[in-house]
């Protein structure tokens, strides 16, 4: 096993998110004391406001802000639900506690005394106030100790310590490791690996683990089971940038695999706030692509394309992160062919064709799309 290295990391601490929660408040009281109508400076999340930076490879939030008052009809509520957030996210902080957004929605969720209102009526009032929070003091939910859902598994010659404990992830059966909606607390402390694989499905997780390819090959290898929640996105994202590890994703061949592999890569739109937490754009996309199906002649394991299929890969051509001339052709060829494929079908050549031919050999030529 070899000892990690400390590289930098954008990992912010509890101490750092504490500090932006109290400026916040800070200058919120410092309006008021002064007679001035309180404030939060929230940058605009709409469509309006989403960039691509190619320099980057990243999808973000542009420069446009909104100034949300307090004594204001239309501001008064969320202004309100955001700072009710604020406070409750500094509690779990303090207390070294974590909760669900579920459960923050029932915790803050009270009727005003005095009056028939209440604090948040439906959960989507609670989401939206943590977006702005996270947007206003640009963190993520999960410095605020937030979770959601976890998905995904992983598994390699690796030793993390998560709160205390001493997890090593070759030791862990058929299952791996499961990856945890918050994974800022966990330190690298023994990486043997060149690279890391990840799948977009888990029978190919399944497949790869027991075949061994990640002890062969000295790889991590982890499965997003279906689009990567944030956790494992950024998972991924720190083996990128703190180990330096390559990244290489497996998706289906068609226009939705696509789309999986680009949120992982650059962001999405609707999480533009986070691309720079989330966005792993070092990462490159190993297969199934189209031209893979004539090259290990799949034809006759394809799936005709469906009109949604169709449209959906016209408008993977406008998007600016699929301009480069390969993805170009990739999706053109798609659209011209009107068929798909899963990347089960490579099965089709034997079981563990996946393992012992595919990836070895499209890895050794760098045979990937950027």
């Amino acid at each position: 096993m070899n000892k990690v290295e400390k590289k930098k990391s954008n990992v912010i601490s509890d101490e750092e998110t504490l500090k932006r929660i109290d400026t916040l408040g800070k200058e919120i009281l410092d309006e008021i004391s002064k007679e001035k109508n309180p404030h939060i400076d929230i940058p605009v999340r709409g469509l309006s406001n989403v960039l691509y930076n190619a320099d980057k490879k990243k999808i973000e939030l542009g420069n446009k802000v909104a100034k949300r008052y307090l004594f204001n009809v239309a501001h008064a509520r969320s202004f309100m639900q955001t700072l009710l957030v604020a406070a409750f996210a500094k509690e779990l902080i303090s207390e070294k506690a974590h909760t669900t957004l579920r459960d923050l929605f029932y915790a803050l969720k009270h009727t005003i005394a005095g009056t028939k209102e209440n604090t948040i009526n439906e959960q989507n009032e609670s989401d939206s106030a943590i977006v702005d929070l996270e947007v206003a003091l640009d963190v993520i939910r999960e410095n605020l100790h937030l979770a959601a859902n976890p998905k995904g598994r992983v598994v390699g010659n690796v030793k993390i310590r998560d709160s205390g404990d001493m997890i090593n992830w070759s030791k862990l059966g058929s299952g791996g490791w499961a990856i945890p909606s918050i994974v800022e607390q966990i330190e690298f402390v023994d990486v043997d690996a060149e690279y890391v694989i990840v799948a977009e499905k888990d029978a190919v997780f399944l497949r790869l683990h027991e075949d061994r390819f990640w002890k062969k090959h000295k790889c991590i290898l982890l499965t997003t089971q279906g689009q990567a929640a944030r956790g494992t996105r950024r998972l991924i994202q720190r083996f990128s940038e703190e180990l330096n590890l390559p990244v290489y994703i497996l998706t289906d061949a068609d226009p939705y695999g696509w789309y999986i592999y680009s949120t992982m890569k650059y962001g999405s739109m609707a999480l533009a706030h986070v691309s720079d937490r989330l966005g792993c754009p070092r990462a490159h996309f190993l297969g199934v692509s189209m031209t893979d199906i004539d090259k290990y002649d799949l034809r006759a394991q394809t799936i005709k394309a469906k009109d949604v299929d169709l449209r959906r890969g016209k408008e993977l051509l406008k998007y600016g992160w699929f301009k480069n001339k390969l993805w170009q052709h990739e999706i053109n060829l798609f659209l011209e062919k009107k068929y798909k494929a899963e990347i089960q079908a490579l099965t089709s050549k034997r079981l563990r064709f996946i393992s012992e031919v595919y990836l070895p050999e499209k890895i050794k030529a760098g045979n990937f799309l950027p």
